[in-house]
């Protein structure tokens, strides 16, 4: 199942999937704040950490903010990173897929 959107109400996040319908609601103090979202996963931080989940509010993964770098974006299946001088292009379990300068 697709995720199309993911929006803050209240002191919830509402994942939406590609029908516009209700997956899950996350409480936003558990998980943190969205960065952005690809098509089956979410990219939330909180404290020193960045964690994907899926669209069920399952946690995937937890990379330190501090390997990875700034957020870039995240599209499709991928998420971007900004590291020092690098753009680093990671899944959704933080494997580097490729790295560049930029």
């Amino acid at each position: 199942m697709a995720i199309s959107d993911v929006q803050l109400k209240g002191s919830w996040y509402t994942v939406f999937d590609d029908n516009g319908k209700k997956i899950k609601d996350i409480q936003a103090n558990y998980v943190g704040e969205l960065c952005g979202f690809g098509s089956d996963f979410i990219v939330f931080v909180k404290g020193s950490f960045y964690s994907t989940y899926n669209e069920s509010g399952n946690k995937i993964k937890d990379m330190q903010v501090n390997y990875v770098g700034n957020f870039r974006n995240a599209s499709g299946s991928t998420i971007v990173f900004k590291n020092g001088s690098f753009i680093g292009t990671y899944d959704k379990d933080f494997k580097k897929l490729s790295e560049r300068q930029g």
